[in-house]
């Protein structure tokens, strides 16, 4: 057993002054582990998207009637709340895991030798989306699960998987300058087919507000829409969606693209159909849970799955060190 370190008072000083420079001065993770960091925080961001679900489907949204206590006179769910507040309860201690992820993933980026303080950024920016979204979900709480407020705190929700999908992807680049591996045009393309993205996820968030899955038993407000023609817009915007990734798989064929961005077309496609089956089947039996539940797991890949196509049309090349030649004087002339 190795003999445990000698703390000075110097050194709590500069932890309390300054934890993540400390740690960083005395911890260098390897890439390897600055990857999986940034892969727990972004699977946490689509593991709490998919409990929040839950929350609402089970009808257990106002399971915590009050926030950021549980009750007026509670912190913690009690016994008498029944299965609703122990999952609304259980929800919100969900929260602090993804905190500890991202946490995780900020001193990663923090520690790694050298330091890019883009990585970091990108690790702070979850941070203080993931705060602005529990203060969010206190506000869905306390207004009584407004549909409008439940819309914005999954469209929030969606902005952090993002973030998170980008400091994945940049923590296996470097950071050199990005350089294009496809043209203008199927750049352009490709930012249509994130636009078409947003929008449907857009308008799934306002299929769930005019909806029946309210999220609780009592009388919720619903937005005042026609759910079924809304859930039919939502369809087309879907099958908009497909056909551009269809037609971006062929256009990348044409100019004979890198494998990377073909291959990240090809799985968002497959992604797409797989959304488009459980789309429908819930439709076609009157939304049951367990399937909405996969429609809004599917609505993060998706998203995941566009953003990765996004960020498959550049690279960032490492710097190659120059090795020094041999100078002039140092090569034999012949006399």
């Amino acid at each position: 057993m190795g003999r445990v370190p000698k703390v000075t008072l110097a050194d709590a000083t500069a932890f309390v002054r300054n934890p993540l420079a400390f740690i960083a001065g005395r911890w260098t993770p390897a890439p390897s582990t600055v990857q999986r960091a940034a892969l727990a925080a972004l699977v946490m961001s689509v593991v709490i998207v998919v409990t929040g679900g839950a929350v609402r489907l089970t009808g257990s949204g106002l399971g915590c009637p009050t926030w950021p206590k549980c009750t007026e006179d509670s912190l913690t769910a009690t016994s008498a709340m029944g299965v609703h507040g122990a999952i609304e309860f259980g929800n919100r201690m969900l929260t602090y895991v993804l905190c500890a992820a991202v946490g995780w993933a900020i001193v990663a980026a923090r520690s790694q030798k050298p330091w890019r303080r883009s990585l970091t950024r990108l690790g702070w920016a979850q941070f203080w989306v993931v705060m602005g979204n529990a203060v969010l979900g206190g506000i869905v709480v306390l207004v009584g699960l407004n549909p409008y407020t439940v819309a914005a705190h999954f469209l929030l929700s969606t902005a952090l998987i993002a973030v998170a999908t980008v400091m994945w992807q940049r923590t296996r680049e470097s950071d050199t300058a990005p350089r294009p591996l496809a043209g203008k045009a199927v750049q352009q393309l490709v930012w249509v087919l994130v636009a078409a993205t947003v929008l449907l996820i857009a308008v799934g968030t306002v299929v769930t507000g005019a909806g029946p899955h309210a999220g609780d038993s009592s009388d919720v407000e619903r937005m005042p829409l026609d759910w079924e023609n809304v859930s039919r817009l939502h369809a087309v915007l879907a099958w908009i969606v497909v056909t551009l990734t269809f037609a971006l798989w062929f256009v990348l064929k044409a100019v004979d693209a890198p494998e990377g961005p073909l291959h990240r077309t090809r799985d968002l496609f497959l992604v797409l159909l797989a959304q488009g089956v459980i789309g429908y089947v819930q439709y076609f039996t009157d939304l049951p849970e367990v399937l909405v539940g996969a429609h809004m797991l599917g609505s993060c890949l998706v998203w995941i799955a566009t953003l990765r196509v996004l960020l498959s049309l550049r690279e960032r090349p490492e710097v190659m060190a120059d090795v020094p030649g041999p100078s002039a004087e140092a090569v034999p002339t012949r006399a």
